[in-house]
């Protein structure tokens, strides 16, 4: 097993999230619902990040899945 996620893409997601709402952010890189996990990190030593929105407002998950602020976009993508 890798311990490298595979980028999904060098840019963020936005995304409108809802006060109280728990989304689960794809750590892989190989979800087909990206920036979301769908399962695909099964058999692998990935698993998804719980993220529970604090308000209802857009942010921006990371696409690369490198950031050191995980599940949000910290920039890294542009040094990748």
């Amino acid at each position: 097993m890798t311990d490298t996620p595979e980028i999904a893409q060098k840019a963020p997601f936005p995304v409108e999230v809802e006060e109280g709402r728990t989304y689960f952010w794809c750590a892989c890189g190989k979800s087909s619902k990206q920036p979301f996990c769908d399962g695909s990190h099964k058999g692998s030593d990935f698993a998804p990040v719980k993220y529970t929105a604090e308000a209802s407002r857009k942010l921006f998950f990371c696409g690369c899945k490198h950031s050191s602020k995980r599940p949000l976009c910290d920039g890294t993508h542009s040094k990748l």
